[in-house]
């Protein structure tokens, strides 16, 4: 903003620019988190079906387990017909939902974590739609101890919604941070 004598001089070309900037990153952040995710569930896919096997030992703390999640999160609420169905459409309103937050937020934490959990949330419906289930693959475990098997995408989301909370939880940048 300018201002000449009494009169301001708004420079809306200089916000627009900064928006379509920020959008055009945040763009950019969903599909490279989109392609790593399916990259990565096509060499693991194709990679077990060659070789016949759902279980691949990397080491003492990590496989690849091909699981098929038609549940929500981690698993939870396994379903098939109208359940899944239903899922998977209240999981497209949350990416609506996400994509509002994205657009609307000035934060340039927020953005970039709304674009990493769009991207994920995007690769899980895509498979969703395209397999009908999403394939999980990664068994961490520390000996009879397994977490839930996930993907990279959940990795994408988790991340996303973690910086959200440390920003949020500590009071991390009050102001924005255009």
């Amino acid at each position: 903003m300018i201002i000449v004598g009494k009169f301001q001089i708004n420079h809306v070309e200089d916000k627009t620019v900064l928006l379509n900037k920020k959008l055009i990153i945040s763009f950019l952040i969903i599909i490279i988190c989109f392609t790593i995710d399916q990259i990565s569930k096509f060499f693991i896919i194709n990679f077990l079906t060659q070789q016949n096997i759902n279980e691949y030992y990397i080491n003492s703390f990590l496989n690849f387990t091909l699981v098929w999640n038609k549940g929500i999160a981690f698993g939870i609420f396994q379903s098939d017909g109208a359940s899944y169905n239903f899922i998977s459409f209240f999981i497209f309103l949350v990416i609506i939902f996400i994509f509002i937050l994205l657009f609307k937020t000035k934060k340039t934490y927020e953005l970039f974590s709304y674009a990493m959990i769009s991207g994920g949330a995007l690769g899980n419906l895509f498979d969703r739609v395209y397999y009908g289930a999403v394939p999980d693959f990664i068994d961490i475990h520390f000996r009879n101890f397994h977490w839930f098997i996930f993907n990279i995408s959940d990795i994408f989301i988790t991340i996303g919604i973690i910086i959200i909370l440390i920003f949020d939880i500590f009071k991390i940048d009050k102001q924005n941070n255009d």
